[in-house]
């Protein structure tokens, strides 16, 4: 079970990092350091104060460039990558009791790819918005994407299988109201 645990929670914050890279690492850290998350061997740092001031640090600025227009679409460029890189590292921190090919599977293919498929509907959602709203649309989703994270950081730390199933049983939620804020803002023009 602790197992299934683990993998559940490595997922949860590894599709969080697909709307913020460093909100889930930001999370983890201070979970970790706090005691209630136990750090996978080699992922210790993630629990140091140094690593927490790093990643307060770089979740403001973060933060703050996703509520510029422009510079949030070129920071997509960035932050893609990035996201696949943090939801592996996400995952592998957490993920613990596998062997290590196991081990490395999860948090690549998993953990990896589930911060990726969020991150890509993200940027093409702000991609949209950018073309419809000129970019003045863009702060909300900024706002949106930043609750988005944090919520599913910490529900991915203090209930890890009744998030990741939330997470897997209700895609099209924010698919269905993204579409009817959609209509409502290209029929109101």
């Amino acid at each position: 079970m602790e197992i299934a645990l683990s993998v559940a929670m490595g997922l949860c914050l590894a599709a969080a990092v697909g709307f913020r890279v460093f909100v889930p690492l930001l999370v983890l850290s201070g979970a970790s350091m706090a005691g209630y998350v136990p750090l996978a061997a080699g992922m210790e740092w993630i629990g140091t104060l140094p690593a927490l001031i790093v990643f307060a640090s770089a979740t403001v600025a973060e933060t703050l460039a996703y509520y510029i227009p422009w510079v949030d679409n070129a920071l997509d460029m960035i932050a893609s990558p990035a996201a696949v890189v943090a939801g592996t590292i996400v995952a592998a921190s957490v993920i613990t009791d596998v062997g290590p090919m196991l081990h490395w599977i999860l948090a690549i293919v998993a953990g990896g790819g589930a911060a990726g498929l969020v991150k890509a509907g993200s940027v093409g959602l702000r991609l949209k918005s950018s073309a419809v709203t000129g970019g003045i649309g863009n702060p909300f989703l900024a706002t949106g994407e930043l609750a988005g994270s944090v919520i599913t950081s910490v529900m991915g730390i203090l209930l890890p299988v009744v998030t990741l199933i939330l997470l897997l049983a209700s895609p099209w939620l924010p698919v269905r109201l993204v579409r009817k804020a959609w209509t409502a803002a290209t029929s109101a023009q």
